[in-house]
């Protein structure tokens, strides 16, 4: 456990340190957020969430880029330098295919979200340059869900769904399009739930350190060693994150994260307990699915406005207000959850 703290705080004093030139390089490049006129899914405008969020234009986004690159160049030689120094590895899967998998998630869904963003900050989709429709995006979301979900059955072996109190299902091929599902949800669900500052950040720390828990309790020495960078270098970032932000994720982050946050609960085996301990990115994401689905079959809304974080800001809450209950909210379910998941 040493180790892992040491690796944690390692990874957080790498990250503080390129924080700040790192911003400074955004505002360079331009890499900020710039106000337009949003648009919901049918084309619509977003009055409600444009009033909410004017005055964020200006801030720097991408900040999910960095913790990205932190985190991949430290696992790449600190995990080699720990097994040449005869520190003890213990894994639960093939260790090649276990880092192959949480990597290929964590890097490739970060790709298409900073694909995102750049189409997104620097309007180079109405200027005639290549992009991506909203329907496209998703597709090629499902598309690397599914090469994950492949890589966890096939080189993993990883079929089942525990169930607590009831029993363990052995899903064999089925578990693929279910594996699918749950990555693209909770990709989705970050991403959603990233739009107040510091509330992504905070709940995915705590759900996080949840994991790391779990994955310590196992024994599983790749996986925690992941955690702990991974954590390390969220925590430096939330410094710069918190209420009023200097630096947000972007989809790069809010992507990345949320499908390897799917994944890590997925090679834990506990997806019942991922689904508790991110509790609230599956609040997000359900106001808006619900939301959306009554838009095309009822053709009105079924909420005054979504996602939820949203709606309690349209009643009045303050932002700060949302973000700090929504963290204690967040540890009330990740030891509920780890409980679940304990049982």
């Amino acid at each position: 456990m040493a180790l892992l703290l040491g690796l944690l705080i390692f990874s957080f004093v790498t990250t503080a340190i390129l924080l700040v030139p790192f911003i400074n390089l955004l505002y360079k490049l331009k890499f900020t957020r710039r106000f337009q006129v949003t648009r919901d899914a049918f084309n619509q405008k977003t009055p409600i969430f444009d009033r909410f969020h004017q005055h964020k234009q200006g801030t720097p986004v991408g900040g999910g880029l960095l913790i990205i690159m932190v985190v991949s160049l430290l696992f790449l030689f600190l995990f080699p330098l720990a097994k040449y120094l005869g520190i003890s590895i213990t894994q639960v899967y093939p260790l090649k295919e276990e880092i192959h998998v949480l990597f290929f998630t964590f890097i490739s869904f970060g790709l298409l979200g900073m694909y995102d963003d750049i189409m997104k900050f620097f309007h180079l989709g109405k200027s005639g340059f290549f992009g991506l429709r909203l329907r496209h995006k998703f597709i090629i979301q499902w598309a690397l869900a599914l090469v994950v979900a492949l890589l966890l059955f096939m080189n993993l072996g990883i079929d089942l769904l525990y169930i607590p109190f009831f029993s363990t299902l052995h899903l064999n091929w089925l578990y693929v399009p279910f594996a699918a599902t749950v990555i693209v949800g909770f990709a989705n669900a970050v991403n959603i739930t990233d739009g107040l500052d510091g509330l992504a950040g905070s709940v995915l720390l705590v759900a996080l350190f949840a994991f790391w828990f779990l994955s310590a309790a196992i024994l599983d020495t790749p996986l925690s060693f992941f955690l702990a960078l991974w954590l390390g270098s969220l925590l430096a970032f939330m410094y710069f994150n918190v209420y009023p932000a200097r630096l947000w994720l972007g989809d790069v982050g809010a992507l990345a994260f949320g499908a390897t946050f799917a994944v890590v609960g997925l090679l834990l085996g506990k997806v019942m307990a991922l689904v508790i301990i991110g509790g609230l990115f599956v609040v997000e994401i359900l106001s808006s699915f619900l939301q959306l689905m009554s838009k095309k079959f009822r053709h009105k809304k079924l909420f005054p406005v979504s996602p939820f974080h949203l709606w309690l800001q349209l009643v009045g809450w303050e932002e700060p207000k949302i973000v700090a209950r929504a963290m204690f909210a967040s540890i009330v379910l990740a030891l509920f959850g780890v409980w679940l998941a304990l049982i």
